[in-house]
Formats: structure tokens, sequence, C-alpha cells
């Protein structure tokens, strides 16, 4: 089978096809020909070298967490799926022993990581983690979701947000940002965001997004956002001083979810504001494999429509990734086969 595996850690340039033998599960597991693959910063960052994950010594490396394609075989024990499946692949790997996979949520496990492998033409995966797919479900719209939208749903979970809320989201034209306006829009609740991109913002705001702000001036934004109200909840996917400004503008008793860090991993805040607002900050990582399921029926009864920026073939993996790292897209970037 074919892959598009990282052959050297140098950015886009260092993707190359690499035949691979085609795997054959073992008990628990199942293969799955994929259809489409979305791909991620967290992929690219592996890519560029800068993820303590992955080193030179681990190439070939194929990346790939969002797999969306058709069972085509599966392993011993194996009963919930079969072979000619349509699925979408929970990209969670966890031990199945700790407290919280027991007690739930999984994605608390204490060896949490994520599955990499679905930049090919087909993926060894956990039969587990496999969520099925209705017939009015596309692949390349499946693909879209695991992570990004995966990771906002939780998010917005655990903001307790709800109809009538206003939501900020610094970062609103990434991938997260995207996913989370969208989601709060099904959740009823108001949205402002930011960019340094007034076209971006232009296209997000036809998503849903209620209130944009152009900049990354963190005064500028905070004035801009102070005079729209209050954040009940702020979705920081940027981390660095966007805590510090998320912090700041929530109203008494707010709540902010952290998952990333692309601003900074270091950030500061103001204690007694926290404390005497009764202000929450949460850290989250993805999202459990039943905010998945609801993803799916989301789509499934047209309650959302996740974005697609553009797709591109297996082939041209090291293009589509050069496409992310120019920051041009609104959207998913997502590989086919």
């Amino acid at each position: 089978m074919r892959t598009a595996a990282f052959t050297e850690l140098v950015g886009p340039d260092g993707v190359s096809i690499v035949d691979e033998p085609t795997p054959e599960p073992s008990r628990g597991e199942a293969v799955v020909d994929v259809d489409a693959c979305a791909i991620n910063r967290h992929d690219l960052w592996i890519l560029d070298g800068d993820s303590a994950m992955v080193d030179t010594g681990d190439l070939p490396f194929v990346s790939g967490l969002d797999v969306a394609g058709v069972v085509s075989t599966v392993g011993d024990d194996v009963t919930a799926i079969e072979p000619g499946d349509r699925v979408v692949l929970c990209p969670n790997e966890t031990c199945g022993v700790c407290w919280f996979c027991r007690e739930g949520p999984e994605n608390l496990c204490e060896e949490f990581s994520l599955y990499h492998g679905g930049l090919a033409e087909s993926a060894l995966v956990a039969a587990d983690r496999l969520v099925p797919l209705p017939d009015s479900v596309d692949a390349t719209t499946a693909a879209a979701l695991p992570t990004a939208y995966m990771t906002a749903f939780h998010m917005l979970r655990r903001a307790d947000v709800g109809p009538g809320d206003l939501v900020f989201v610094p970062g609103a034209t990434g991938g997260v940002g995207v996913a989370g306006v969208q989601l709060a829009d099904v959740l009823g609740a108001r949205t402002v965001g930011t960019s340094s991109s007034a076209a971006k913002l232009e296209q997000v705001s036809e998503l849903g997004l209620d209130h944009a702000i152009e900049g990354t001036d963190v005064d500028e934004i905070r004035a801009a956002v102070r005079e729209v109200g209050g954040p009940d909840a702020v979705l920081n996917h940027l981390g660095g001083p966007y805590t510090e400004l998320g912090v700041d503008l929530l109203r008494r008793g707010g709540r902010m979810v952290v998952c990333g860090r692309t601003a900074g991993s270091r950030s500061e805040i103001d204690i007694p504001d926290l404390f005497l607002g009764h202000k929450r900050v949460i850290g989250s990582t993805m999202g459990t494999q039943l905010d998945l399921e609801r993803l799916v029926d989301l789509v499934a009864d047209g309650s959302l429509t996740p974005e697609i920026h553009e797709t591109y073939p297996l082939e041209e993996t090291g293009v589509a990734f050069a496409a992310m790292q120019q920051r041009d897209h609104v959207g998913k970037i997502v590989v086919t086969n």
C-alpha cells in the first residue's frame, strides 16, 4: 500500500510516497481502507521537527489522526463492526485499565496518547475506537471531525456553554477556532472572535461568528471585547498572552478552557482577579468517543456542516502541508484516496 510518510523532519519537503505492506489485524483490531484523512497542526509540528513524540530514529513515520473510510478486515473478538462498514476513527489511545479508563472520561487516561497512521491507503486501528457513519455523512466530512471539532465540542461542554452565552474565541479562524464558532452557534450561544486577517474573519462570520475583531494587539482586543460584553466562556487554543487576556475578560463566575500553546507555552494571570471573580481555568485535551458520536449525529441531522477548505490526493500530501504552513486557509485540509 502507499503511504505519505515523513522521511525527513524538515517541513513539507520531508513527505515522500513510500510503499509499505498492507497491515493485518490482530485480536481487537481492524484495517480501514482510508477514504479521507484530515491533517492538523499537530502533524505539521511533527513534520517540522517540533514534537517530542517523533525524532529521526522513528523515520519513516506515517502521521494522520483523523481517519474515515471502510472496514476491510477485522481481527479476532471484533463483533461491533464488520467488513464493509463505513466508519470514522476516534484517535484517542488509552491504557484501558487506569481509573479514568474504567470510570471515564477516557481522555483523562494516565497514559493518554494519539493514533497516527492515517496518511495511507489502509490504516490498522483499534476496532473499539471506530464510530459507524450513517449514509448521509460522507468520508471527507467525517474526517474533519475528530481532532478540531471533537476538541472544540469537549471544550464547550467543559465550559458549560448554553443558549444565550457569550463565548470569546481568540484565533477564531484556526481549526479549533472555526469549530468552536460553528458549535457554539449550534448550541445557541453568541461568539466574539479575533484574527489578524479581515478576509478570514469574513469567512468565519458567514459560518456563525457574531462579533469579529481584527488584530493581534492584546490591549486593543481587550477593549473591543469589552464593548461587546463580558464573556461567559473563553475557548483558548492559543495559550501565551491570550490566557491572561481570557481571565481578565471573563465575567464573574466565567470559565476559560485551554487546549493549546500555539502562541506560547507560558502564561501569567492575575491571581486576585481569578479568585475574587470566582473564575475558572480548565485544561482540556481532545474529547471523548461519545463527543465524536454526538458530532456525527449533528452532521447527520443537518445541524452541523464542518468547514472543508480543500482536499488533496495522497500523493500531494506534501503540498497539503505547505498550504497549511501558509496559514491562508479557513477550515479543514483533507487528504483523500
